[in-house]
């Protein structure tokens, strides 16, 4: 970490993060202070002078963070370490891969515009590979760039400019939704030949497994707990990601096309994933009409 003479971490000509002592226990020795023009401070947390330490309910992980600016890579390391995540940093491409395979991380923070491997194809590579949770970062704003960067397999975005608590919001969410569940394992949830195991998160078609994204697993499990329900789009959004006002409904649009193409026969003609037209989805049984 290169610190200025007065002690602070630059990030840019008008910000910066000061280390503050500790202010008692459970607070993390690094605080953060923001400045900007005009000499306004800014202070992440609630109360006193630090960032707390994290909650001990709180899914703690171990992130990767594919960043190629090295300012905005430490500002994003600093925060997920403040909530007990361990982090490595991957500068390109190419080091976002080799970590990624080497250390097999349950979320990766990824930056489309990188050297040597841009993001959206270390996500379509690694989606290929493993489940990894991704989060994409980009500076593309347009609806087109977000839904390719899902299509390829990414679980969520956020475009730059983007406010630290936002983002940590997101990681929370995403961990949540991806971390492993306590209770025993069960039979599993059927419809006809399809099989989904919340416990193990495995989903298999004709005893073929299916590797799924850890939102596609979402959706598949919100629908066939509920198999011939017709749910509106709106609803999976609501039951899938919760109350998140920056998410299109267009993502569930993504993830029933990309679920298709993986688990139906004629994608063309779903067996399983069938559209209720006006209304939404449903999940049906292969010997269902």
């Amino acid at each position: 970490m290169n610190l200025n003479r007065t002690g602070c971490l630059p990030i840019d000509a008008d910000h910066f993060i000061r280390p503050l002592p500790a202010d008692g226990p459970g607070v993390n020795t690094l605080t953060k202070t923001w400045l900007v023009p005009g000499g306004m401070k800014i202070r992440s947390g609630s109360g006193g002078s630090g960032v707390r330490a994290p909650n001990l309910d709180a899914v703690c992980a171990r992130v990767l963070v594919a960043e190629d600016d090295e300012k905005q890579a430490e500002v994003l390391r600093l925060y997920l370490e403040s909530e007990g995540h361990t982090v490595v940093l991957a500068p390109d491409g190419r080091a976002a891969l080799d970590e990624a395979r080497r250390d097999r991380p349950d979320l990766l923070v990824l930056d489309v515009m990188m050297p040597k491997v841009d993001g959206l194809d270390v996500c379509r590579i690694l989606r290929g590979e493993s489940d990894v949770a991704v989060l994409m970062l980009t500076a593309r704003a347009t609806e087109d760039d977000l839904l390719l960067g899902l299509d390829l397999g990414a679980d969520d975005y956020l475009t730059k400019p983007y406010s630290p608590r936002e983002l940590m919001a997101r990681v929370r969410t995403l961990l949540r939704r991806t971390a492993a569940r306590s209770e025993p394992p069960d039979t599993g949830l059927r419809a006809g030949a399809l099989r989904l195991d919340p416990v193990r998160h495995e989903v298999s078609i004709d005893g073929r497994p299916v590797e799924t994204t850890p939102g596609e697993f979402q959706l598949l499990e919100t629908l066939i707990r509920q198999p011939g329900r017709v749910f509106t789009r709106r609803q999976l959004l609501e039951l899938t990601r919760g109350d998140d006002r920056f998410v299109s409904t267009r993502i569930i649009d993504v993830h029933v096309l990309n679920l298709r193409k993986k688990l139906e026969p004629d994608p063309q003609n779903p067996v399983y994933l069938r559209t209720v037209f006006g209304v939404g989805y449903k999940l049906t049984a292969d010997d269902d009409t």
